[in-house]
């Protein structure tokens, strides 16, 4: 089966801004035609610098940027036959919503009535804005505006859409309904979509592939799952997942890792500590579904429970051994109470080692 081809390429890309660090530094990515691709990392670490670089709104300090092949340098916003999608809905307040629609196709050129009736009835459809296409934007919702922007895109029909945090100001329940439907239009249109966010529950609900950014830098490429079961560090096995991975300062000794600030030393095979002993402090990740609570016996740790969020699907357990915080995540149908004690066992082949000094995955 032939490989899809690239309808972005980023090679070594940088940005820097004026008295100011590098908010990009040396990134290089392919994101292939029909990929919905998401950008995530906390504010500040250069995803959204990407989206505006790959638009045209900013030019790159270094490096090349190809648009289904075509160097983009000399490309201005207008004819990179993209449509951006930001979190400021940025629509025209006197016009309506359909006003709005056909004002994005005649920017664009087209004035054919019959085509843009036909592209506003195509958007209209998907987006389900037939009750609202009479009203202004102070007579919508967050969530009505947002699809009207994203219809306002979508009526272009660009080979390329950029998001830009566009899910950011709506609450809880408007985002995941957003979310899904965002999936659904990707999976009917099957164009490129690049969307940045901070928040990486949204990353892992819709993205084919997921670009975890830190400082400027790309940390890791993969699907949401990879980027979950195995993280190339420990910044990303922080960042993805919520609850975030249990990070635990070790080091071993003859009976197995011995976590430092619990002062308790967890057992494991004497392949398993062969094969990485070699390296005498390290960290131990462990994902909060992987602890069990079990008998008390010498391979399991005392904890006491501090708190215990109940979400219905699931219960959280935040516990407390010594000076180290633990968060394990157990089926709703078992109950503890604050302050019980409990015990917590592991398997070794759901432990996380990362190296201490430089956060890369040595497991």
């Amino acid at each position: 089966m032939a490989e899809a081809k690239s309808a972005i390429e980023l090679s070594h890309v940088s940005k820097a801004y004026p008295g100011e660090e590098d908010a990009v530094k040396d990134i290089s990515l392919s994101i292939r035609e029909g990929e919905f691709i998401v950008l995530v990392g906390p504010s500040g670490c250069g995803k959204s610098s990407v989206l505006r670089m790959i638009a045209g709104l900013e030019t790159p300090t270094a490096g090349k940027i190809f648009l289904h092949g075509r160097d983009a340098e000399n490309l201005e916003p207008k004819d990179r036959d993209i449509a951006m999608v930001f979190q400021t809905h940025a629509l025209y307040p006197h016009m309506t919503v359909r006003e709005n629609l056909e004002f994005a196709l005649r920017i664009r050129g087209i004035y054919s009535a019959k085509e843009i009736q036909e592209r506003i009835r195509e958007a209209v459809e998907m987006l389900g804005l037939e009750t609202i296409l009479d009203r202004k934007p102070k007579h919508l919702s967050g969530g009505q505006k947002q699809r009207v922007a994203l219809g306002r895109a979508l009526v272009r029909k660009p080979k390329i859409f950029l998001f830009d945090e566009p899910l950011s100001g709506l609450d809880a329940r408007m985002k995941n309904q957003m979310c899904v439907e965002l999936g659904r239009l990707h999976s009917r249109l099957q164009a490129t979509m690049v969307f940045v966010t901070h928040d990486q529950n949204e990353a892992m609900t819709m993205g084919d592939r997921v670009v975890c950014f830190s400082e400027g830098k790309i940390q890791q490429v993969g699907t949401p799952m990879e980027l979950y079961t195995h993280p190339a560090n420990e910044f990303v096995a922080g960042f993805i997942g919520i609850p975030p991975m249990n990070i635990f300062a070790a080091q071993w000794t003859k009976d197995g890792l011995f976590f430092e600030k619990a002062a308790f030393t967890f057992p494991v095979s004497e392949e398993f500590r062969n094969r990485f002993s070699q390296i005498p402090r390290l960290r131990v990740g462990v994902r909060p579904e992987f602890f069990v609570v079990s008998q008390a016996s010498p391979s399991s740790i005392a904890v006491t429970v501090e708190v215990v969020e109940r979400l219905g699907f699931e219960s959280l357990i935040y516990a407390q051994n010594n000076a180290q915080s633990f968060v394990l995540r157990v089926p709703p149908t078992e109950s503890f109470a604050v302050g019980e004690k409990i015990y917590l066992s592991l398997d070794e082949k759901n432990i996380h080692l990362f190296d201490i000094s430089t956060g890369e995955c040595i497991l």
